[in-house]
C-alpha cells in the first residue's frame, strides 16, 4: 500500500479502478483480449516491438554520426533492453495467459522494471530509459492521437500528469468517480471543474504515475488531500463505510431542497450556484439553488482553438438563464490570464501571472473580444434576470473604465434595435487587499459586491495556493483575511447593497456561521453542497453565529480559529462535523 499526500481541491471519498493518463497523454486501459484474438495481439505486440526498434537504430545512427559513438551507445543500450528476451517473454505470458491487452501488458511491465531501477539508487537514472522505451511502445501500439477520456463506459478513476481545459470540460460525472493530477493547484481548472461536477479530487501530487498501472485499485480522501495506491482490504473497508456514511448523510439532507435556507430565528439566507458549463446550471435546480451566483465564462475561450464569436457566448448564456427563470443569474465576464487564451499571444515577460496580465486587465486591453461578450451577456438579459460581473477590480478607474465600455455596447445595441436589459445590474468581484481598502467608494460605483475569498487570501497572505510546498500557508481563518471580510461586508450592508461570497470558503460547513456571523446573507457556491450550507443555516440563530463571529475577532492565528468553528460545527450540526 502507497499513500500520497497532494493538495484537496474537492472534497469526498472514491474508490475504483484507476484509468492513467501518464505526461506523454496515454490513456493505458486494463482491457482484456478474447482467447481467439490472442494470436494477433501477439502479432501487433511484435510490429510495435519492430517498429520501435527500427526508430531506435535511426537515432543510434544519427547520433553517432554527429557526436560519435560514445553518445550513441545510450540508444544501442536501448536496444538491448528492447530485445530482452526476458522481457518478451513476461510480455508474451501476460498475453496468452492472462489475456492482457499489448497496452497494458507493456505498461504494467515496463513500470515494475522502472520502479526496480528507481529503488537501486546508483541506477535510478536507468529508469527513465525504460519510460522511454514505454512511450515509443504505447505510441505505436495506441497511435500517437491522445485518446479521449470523454468516451469512457465504465467507472474509473482518472489518474493524470495534467488534464488539457478541454478534457476537464468533457468529464461525465457517471463515469468519473474522482481524478487525481500531479501537477496543478487548489485554483487550476481541474480543481474548479471537479468541484463543479461534485466529483472527489486531488491535485500537485508531484511525480507518482511511475507508481500505478491502469486497472489498479485506488482511493482518492478528497478530504484530506490523500491518495491510496494498491490498498490493503482493512483501509478499502474503512473507506467503504465512509462512503456509505455519506450517502446516508445526503439521503437524509435531500429533503430540505425544497425549503428555504432561513435561520432558526427566521432570516433567509440565499443560496446561489456556481456553475462553469451551461449544464450546470441542471444542477442547481436539482439541489434547491436560489439562482447563479456565479457563470464563471472562461471555458468558452479555454476549450476553444479560435475566440469565441457572440453566438457562441449568447448560446450558452441564453441556456443558463432561460433555465432559472426569474432566478438570478451572475455573469462574470472572463477572468483569464493572457497565456491561457489560445488566439492572443503570450506576454514576453509574464513571470508571474497572478500579478499579471489577467481579468479585467486582459478585457480592457483587448475591447473587441470584451466588447463581443458584454453584447451577448446584454442579449441574454433580455431573457431573464442577469447580472454583469467583473473580475479583479484593484482601483476605482479600472471599474469606471470596463463600465464605459459597457455603456458604449448598450449604446451600440440601441442602434441597432437590439433588445436587452437597460437597467441590468453590474457589480465587481472584491478579490484583492487594494479594493477591500477602497470600498467605500467602490459601493458608490456598483449595484452589488461579490467577494472572491480564493484570490483574496493568496494576494492578502502573499500565499501562491498551487505551490504545495507552502499551501499549508492558505488559511481562510487567517484574521487578516477575516478582518477584509467584515470591512467589505459592512461597507455594503451601510450602503444597502448585496454582497455575497463566491469562494471555496463559502461552500464548506465549517465557515458558514462565521459567515453569517460577519453578515454574509448570500452564498455563492457549489450546487452540490447546497443541502449542507441550507442545514447549517437551518440549525443556528443569527444571534448564535454572531457570538461565534466575535469570539473568532478576539483569536490571533489561524489554526486556533478554525479549531475553535470545527468545535462549533460539532456542537450545532454534529452529523456535518468530520
Amino acid at each position: 500500500m502507497q499513500r500520497l499526500q497532494g493538495i484537496a481541491v474537492s472534497p469526498g471519498v472514491a474508490i475504483g479502478e484507476a484509468l492513467v493518463m501518464d505526461n506523454e497523454g496515454f490513456r493505458i486501459p486494463r482491457r482484456f483480449v478474447a482467447r481467439d484474438a490472442v494470436e494477433d495481439e501477439l502479432e501487433r505486440l511484435d510490429k510495435a516491438m519492430a517498429a520501435v526498434s527500427d526508430e531506435i537504430a535511426r537515432n543510434r545512427d544519427a547520433v553517432s554520426r554527429e557526436l560519435g559513438g560514445k553518445y550513441g551507445a545510450i540508444f544501442e543500450a536501448h536496444l538491448e533492453m528492447l530485445h530482452d528476451a526476458q522481457l518478451r517473454s513476461e510480455l508474451e505470458e501476460m498475453i496468452r495467459v492472462r489475456h492482457y491487452s499489448p497496452e497494458y501488458a507493456v505498461s504494467r511491465a515496463l513500470r515494475r522494471y522502472a520502479q526496480v531501477f528507481q529503488k537501486l539508487g546508483y541506477l535510478a537514472e536507468r529508469a527513465n530509459d525504460i519510460f522511454d522505451i514505454e512511450n515509443r511502445l504505447l505510441r505505436n501500439l495506441l497511435g500517437r492521437r491522445r485518446e479521449e477520456i470523454s468516451h469512457l463506459t465504465s467507472p474509473v478513476l482518472v489518474l493524470a500528469h495534467n488534464l488539457t481545459p478541454s478534457e476537464t470540460s468533457n468529464l461525465h460525472r457517471k463515469f468519473v468517480r474522482g481524478f487525481v493530477t500531479e501537477l496543478g493547484g487548489p485554483g487550476s481548472h481541474t480543481a474548479i471543474v471537479a468541484e463543479g461536477l461534485g466529483i472527489p479530487a486531488v491535485v500537485g501530487l508531484g511525480p507518482f504515475l511511475a507508481d500505478v498501472s491502469g486497472g489498479d485499485l485506488a482511493i482518492i480522501d478528497g478530504d484530506n488531500g490523500v491518495v491510496i495506491l494498491h490498498p490493503d482490504e482493512e483501509t478499502v473497508a474503512r473507506y467503504r463505510h465512509e462512503l456509505e456514511e455519506a450517502r446516508n448523510l445526503a439521503a437524509r439532507l435531500e429533503v430540505l431542497r425544497d425549503l428555504p435556507a432561513e435561520t432558526a430565528d427566521g432570516v433567509r439566507v440565499e443560496l446561489l450556484g456556481n456553475i462553469e458549463f451551461p449544464y450546470e446550471v441542471d444542477y442547481c435546480l436539482e439541489r434547491g439553488a436560489d439562482g447563479v451566483g456565479l457563470y464563471r465564462t472562461e471555458f468558452l475561450y479555454l476549450g476553444a482553438e479560435e475566440e469565441p464569436d457572440e453566438d457562441v457566448h449568447f448560446q450558452a448564456y441564453s441556456r443558463v438563464v432561460k433555465t432559472m427563470g426569474q432566478r438570478p443569474v451572475t455573469i462574470r465576464t472572463f477572468d483569464l490570464g493572457a497565456d491561457k487564451v489560445p488566439h492572443l499571444t503570450s506576454p514576453e515577460d509574464e513571470r508571474n501571472p497572478f500579478l499579471g496580465l489577467r481579468s479585467i486587465r486582459l478585457a480592457l486591453r483587448n475591447l473587441g473580444m470584451f466588447r463581443t461578450q458584454l453584447r451577448a451577456a446584454l442579449r441574454a438579459s433580455a431573457l431573464g434576470n442577469v447580472r454583469i460581473m467583473f473580475p479583479l477590480i484593484s482601483t476605482v478607474l479600472e471599474l469606471r473604465q470596463a463600465k464605459m465600455v459597457l455603456a458604449d455596447v448598450m449604446e451600440d445595441l440601441d442602434e441597432h434595435e437590439i433588445e436587452f436589459n437597460r437597467d441590468v445590474p453590474t457589480g465587481m468581484m472584491v478579490e484583492v487587499p487594494a479594493a477591500v481598502m477602497m470600498i467605500e467608494r467602490f459601493v458608490d460605483e456598483v449595484d452589488f459586491l461579490s467577494i472572491g475569498t480564493n484570490d483574496l487570501i493568496q494576494y492578502t497572505l502573499a500565499v501562491d495556493r498551487s505551490n504545495k510546498d507552502v499551501v499549508a500557508l492558505y488559511n481562510a481563518t487567517d484574521p487578516a483575511v477575516l478582518k477584509l471580510i467584515r470591512m467589505t461586508l459592512e461597507a455594503a450592508r451601510d450602503k444597502s447593497i448585496p454582497a455575497n461570497l463566491c469562494g471555496q470558503m463559502s461552500g464548506n460547513p465549517i465557515y458558514t456561521m462565521l459567515l453569517l456571523g460577519l453578515g454574509l446573507r448570500q452564498f455563492s457556491i457549489t450546487p452540490s453542497v447546497i443541502p449542507e450550507i441550507k442545514k447549517v443555516c437551518r440549525s443556528v440563530t443569527i444571534e448564535q453565529c454572531g457570538q461565534i463571529a466575535e469570539r473568532a475577532r478576539l483569536m490571533e492565528n489561524a489554526r486556533d480559529i478554525k479549531a475553535y468553528l470545527k468545535e462549533e460545527l460539532r456542537k450545532h450540526v454534529p452529523e456535518l462535523a468530520q
